[in-house]
């Protein structure tokens, strides 16, 4: 149970990090800085992602290859 709290709360600030209510005013990385900057939208993407998949909504699925989703059903 408190495992479930502790992926919701990281997932719901990952979000909360992308949606950028401070229009901006709060960033870790400013993002003007060439090539780093956008690293932080990236790690709070990937938290977001990662919140869902451990609850079960894996939206990752729709990059793999058709050869690929076919295996891992067990299709070749």
């Amino acid at each position: 149970m408190l495992k479930k709290l502790g992926v919701a709360a990281v997932g719901l600030m990952g979000l909360l990090y992308l949606l950028n209510p401070s229009a901006g005013i709060f960033e870790v990385i400013p993002d003007n800085l060439p090539l780093i900057g956008n690293l932080d939208e990236a790690a709070a993407c990937t938290l977001v992602l990662a919140a869902l998949r451990y609850f079960g909504l894996d939206l990752t699925a729709f990059l793999r290859f058709k050869g690929e989703r076919n295996a891992d059903k067990g299709f070749e």
